[in-house]
């Protein structure tokens, strides 16, 4: 039958990190009551008029900056028209063939050997309100707080081949994304959204096959388990000649299921009738504006890379980790600043840290305690794993190290006189395991060391006492 290849393109929402929506002064912010973030304006009521946020635009331009894209000094906005309960004018305020952005590219990481998947458009457009659907009701309530809340579409070109480059570019794309302040991309927030479009074709046929759209994927995980099952329900129909059961349809993950299932099917295209939007002027961006937008662009998350490589020496692999989240790198560097020492911060913040933020949703340390945690374990006060004693209470505490060292009493006896009387008292104990010490058995020095960490409840210092234990057994 011949191989096949997958053809995956996106379409990722993004909320834009405004404070006011996108035609009206409406609050963005999350969480309110229903419907109380809503005016005249974002809820459609006859005779009211939109005014454009700038702040939109310059986030929409920046958006298409940093990710390659053709800013098009002439776009406008169109009346995409359908019917649907969250869509409280019947259409909505979006761009159709004027948008703001084209032509762009987003490169993948090093195991996709930097391949490019190229970005059709952004556009601006104002997002819908929300349906609840009441269980074991025959009503559904509507909250309109998100309508008119401002975002930006990214359409990809069908570039994508597998589940793991669409996982690769998500996670890429949201990291720029909030590197360059355009948006928290907080998926359980729904501020980034992504639908994904997906169909078989054999190697070497340049013939774009009937696609799937599959919806309701709420994390990257999500996005990576549903292409996985959509490519293999796919495949095994082509391998079966049962190609014509693939129609141009809309599925949604069901991920209790792990299986994606039919919503609703599309025999042609949509025809959302868009015509331009007479209520709001062409948007002319010059070019003077749109550099002024390129120099508010921060350090991007390869650049910043790159420079904690060069600039603090740490592994590839260690810096792409940390530059994984941006609050992780900016942790990092404030601990850098304080400690002097690159690598052992790398150290605390990739084990330490980032376990503790599968269990708290933001960094529960200060960078001031964390310093005094490893100036600690560097004196030789504690040792490093009564250190991830203290990090543990650190984090649910404001406490400094040294108090909770105390609290604790994990301090460490480094005193050399005091540990000098406890390593005579085991040699004197053990003269066996002297003995076979100077017979040459390796064994009887850590059978030595552990008896003197024992007698110490392990609070003596481990490298104190294995320089005392050598200089004794060399004079015996």
């Amino acid at each position: 039958m011949g191989a096949f290849e997958t053809i995956i393109g996106l379409e990722i929402h993004v909320e834009l990190g405004t404070k006011s929506k996108i035609f009206c002064g409406c609050s963005t912010e999350f969480g309110k009551k229903a419907n109380e973030n809503t005016c005249p304006v974002c809820i459609g009521l006859p005779g009211v008029m939109p005014v454009l946020n700038e702040r939109v635009v310059d986030l929409a331009v920046k958006a298409g900056q940093v990710l390659n894209c053709k800013i098009n000094k002439i776009n406008k906005t169109d009346r995409k028209n359908y019917f649907y309960p969250d869509l409280p004018k019947a259409y909505q305020i979006s761009q159709f063939d004027m948008p703001v952005c084209s032509d762009g590219y987003l490169e993948l990481g090093e195991e996709f050997q930097g391949k490019k998947v190229g970005i059709t458009r952004i556009h601006i457009e104002e997002d819908a309100g929300k349906l609840i659907h009441l269980e074991d009701e025959d009503v559904t309530l509507i909250d309109y707080n998100r309508a008119g809340v401002p975002l930006v579409e990214i359409v990809t070109e069908p570039d994508i081949r597998s589940a793991e480059e669409a996982h690769d570019f998500l996670k890429k794309l949201r990291n720029i994304l909030v590197y360059s302040e355009i948006s928290d991309c907080k998926m359980e927030e729904g501020s980034l959204r992504c639908d994904a479009n997906i169909s078989i074709r054999k190697v070497g046929s340049d013939v774009l096959n009937t696609k799937v759209e599959i919806k309701n994927m709420n994390s990257f995980k999500e996005v990576h388990k549903a292409l996985l099952k959509e490519e293999k329900r796919q495949l095994e129909l082509y391998r079966y000649g049962e190609e014509h059961k693939i129609v141009q349809e809309t599925r949604r993950w069901d991920s209790g299921k792990g299986r994606t299932v039919t919503m609703r099917t599309k025999e042609d295209a949509h025809d959302y009738r868009y015509f331009p939007e007479p209520d709001l002027p062409p948007m002319i961006l010059e070019e003077k504006y749109i550099d002024t937008i390129k120099e508010t662009i921060p350090e991007l998350p390869m650049e910043k890379k790159e420079r904690f490589v060069k600039d603090y020496g740490l592994s590839q692999k260690d810096a792409e980790v940390i530059i994984d989240d941006k609050a992780t790198a900016n942790f990092f560097e404030k601990l850098v600043s304080k400690t002097k020492d690159p690598k052992e911060s790398s150290n605390w913040v990739i084990t330490e840290v980032l376990r503790s933020l599968k269990e708290y949703d933001e960094i529960p340390v200060s960078s001031q305690q964390l310093a005094e945690l490893i100036k600690e374990i560097k004196s030789g006060s504690i040792s490093r794993n009564a250190g991830k004693k203290v990090f543990d209470k650190m984090c649910d505490t404001d406490k400094m190290p040294v108090d909770l060292i105390d609290d604790l009493g994990l301090k460490q006896i480094s005193s050399e006189d005091k540990l000098e009387e406890i390593v005579k008292e085991i040699l004197d104990k053990n003269s066996e395991a002297v003995e076979d010490f100077k017979s040459g058995k390796g064994k009887a020095f850590g059978f030595l060391m552990g008896q003197t960490m024992k007698e110490t409840k392990g609070k003596a210092n481990p490298g104190v006492v294995k320089k005392i234990l050598e200089e004794k057994l060399k004079k015996m």
